[in-house]
């Protein structure tokens, strides 16, 4: 384990964005992350896990310190469920087609979702109907104040849309270093979420397994969203907001077209993509970043654009639908 002085941090985020890390460090092992941490001191820690979330708007004044811990192992069942432990290091896309390979179902709806699986947790990643809260049993963590091991269960999580206790009361003081899965041994295709339904339709499918399902999402992801190893890009930029019935009720008389779904609390969540669409910004540019052609709610980096460019025309966005439909969106990465 080596720390390195005034790093480069745009090889290690999925935007591209350029920012430089006064000291930064890799750890594989608790004995890595330790050392880490003590050679830390007093001294702020920032934890990058694989940048896929992420705003870089400036240099990061810190140890940067990116968890690579390995691990993919069954720890068992309990006559309904098989528990798989994956090491915070782990790409979470690979992690996924790992689990297929093995015949087990339960994560082919979060396919292709970019990242690493420590982080997966603090977003609550979901897509196509599915959260990773649905599929969560424990993480484990090691608290970056005292350096003793914890475990959170998925109450401790706190989980909520795009959204983990790891956002508010426990941000920054822990890093996680492994998650725990519960995957159904009895399973059943989720196609609650309509394109992956008429996806599988298209394919012909009429008793789909957990590899169709999957390769309906993944064809969808790479038809919907930019590589961003081609054209840097967080992914989804803004959440789905939710609004009340009422304002819903409005929204749909003044635009017929609105994209909005139920929820079960009665509010309903509204497709964040269709607003920015309608308030003119698909496949807008302001400087060196746009908003993606081909999905008006992935921001991209048309090439060297800068965190500040980032985040002028996030609020750009942003002004444009509040002046059109009166809803506020909300950025789903971190802002640093």
């Amino acid at each position: 384990m080596q720390v390195l002085k005034n790093v480069d941090l745009r090889p290690f985020n999925t935007l591209q964005l350029s920012a430089r890390a006064s000291r930064y460090a890799e750890v594989a092992t608790l004995a890595e992350l330790r050392a880490a941490l003590a050679l830390a001191g007093a001294d702020p820690v920032f934890v990058l896990g694989g940048g896929s979330n992420l705003v870089l708007a400036r240099d990061v004044d810190a140890l940067v310190l990116r968890p690579l811990l390995p691990g993919r192992e069954l720890l068992g069942d309990d006559g309904a469920h098989r528990f798989v432990r994956l090491g915070a290091g782990e790409i979470w896309a690979d992690a996924v087609a790992w689990t297929l390979d093995q015949g087990w179902g339960g994560l082919e709806n979060l396919s292709l979702i970019p990242g690493r699986c420590g982080a997966a947790p603090i977003q609550n990643i979901g897509a196509y109907g599915v959260e990773l809260e649905a599929v969560f049993e424990r993480l484990e963590a090691l608290d970056l104040r005292s350096g003793e091991r914890r475990e959170f269960s998925r109450a401790d999580c706190r989980f909520g849309y795009r959204d983990s206790v790891f956002k508010h009361e426990a941000a920054g003081r822990y890093v996680i270093t492994a998650i725990v899965l519960r995957l159904p041994l009895r399973w059943t295709a989720r196609l609650g979420y309509r394109e992956l339904a008429e996806e599988i339709a298209r394919a012909g499918v009429a008793e789909p397994t957990p590899r169709d399902v999957a390769a309906a999402v993944i064809g969808l992801r790479e038809r919907k969203l930019p590589d961003w190893r081609r054209l840097g890009n967080a992914g989804s930029f803004f959440k789905n907001p939710v609004v009340d019935a009422a304002l819903f009720g409005a929204l749909r008389a003044a635009n017929p077209g609105i994209v909005g779904h139920e929820q079960a609390d009665g509010r309903f969540k509204l497709a964040a993509g269709w607003l920015i669409e309608q308030a003119g910004w698909k496949g807008r540019d302001l400087g060196r970043a746009g908003m993606f052609e081909r999905q008006a709610l992935v921001l991209v980096n048309r090439g060297d654009a800068t965190g500040a460019e980032v985040l002028a025309l996030c609020e750009a966005v942003r002004a444009a639908v509040r002046e059109r439909f009166g809803v506020e969106l909300e950025p789903e990465p971190l802002i640093v």
